[in-house]
């Protein structure tokens, strides 16, 4: 899952984007609604961590033109405002939920991992064969043994899961589960692979398409 954390606030948004990476997440962070349209016309986000109160350019508006985008990110608030109205126009600018300054980290946490969930495409357990990926939990098991996987291991083959067969390209894999200061010259995505491919066992379930990509 990749998220774009937009708060101006410098100790809190590297808070924010520390916590998201523990949890596993690839994290973008940018400090002022200018930047994060900018970044939002890069690499496809999954979600928005987006402060209301931004400079440059206000929260409100950067919210009205992230919302706008058919098939885009799932947007979630924040805000030290904590009236209901205030809220109520958070969700009234396209915004998919809204959480009050201060929060509880595990909460946001949960949030983002809930609105990644939304979209129809990505269920939150998916089932391939004897192979079943749980997304909520982030536990992945083969045949009934449960397989102890590195959070970039984990999130490749969650991609690949998610495509249903299609094949995903490593430069997709690249700007989904890493972030943006990830080098798209280095083997990074082949060594995850490698290691992932150690673990899946036998008979192997992901094939390199070459010239491609990588299909499950």
């Amino acid at each position: 899952m990749r998220v774009l954390v937009v708060e101006d606030n410098l100790t809190l948004a590297a808070r924010i984007g520390e916590g998201l990476r523990d949890a596993g997440m690839a994290v973008d962070v940018v400090h002022d609604g200018a930047a994060a349209l900018t970044a939002a016309d890069g690499p496809a986000y999954d979600v928005v961590v987006l402060d209301r109160d931004l400079p440059v350019v206000h929260g409100d508006q950067v919210c009205r033109s992230l919302a706008a985008v058919d098939g885009g990110a799932r947007i979630l608030m924040l805000t030290a405002a904590a009236a209901v109205d205030d809220r109520v126009d958070g969700l009234e600018l396209g915004a998919d939920d809204y959480l009050g300054k201060p929060f509880a980290f595990q909460e946001l946490i949960a949030r983002v991992r809930a609105l990644s969930r939304r979209a129809p495409s990505a269920p939150p357990v998916i089932r391939r064969g004897d192979l079943t990926v749980d997304r909520a939990r982030h536990r992945v098991s083969r045949a009934g043994r449960v397989l102890s996987l590195t959070r970039k291991e984990f999130g490749v083959l969650e991609m690949l899961t998610a495509a249903d067969g299609a094949v995903v390209s490593a430069e997709e894999l690249l700007e989904h589960v890493w972030d943006a200061n990830a080098d798209p010259f280095s083997n990074v995505v082949s060594v995850t692979l490698t290691r992932l491919r150690r673990k899946l066992g036998t008979p192997p379930l992901i094939e390199t398409v070459v010239g491609r990509g990588y299909r499950l």
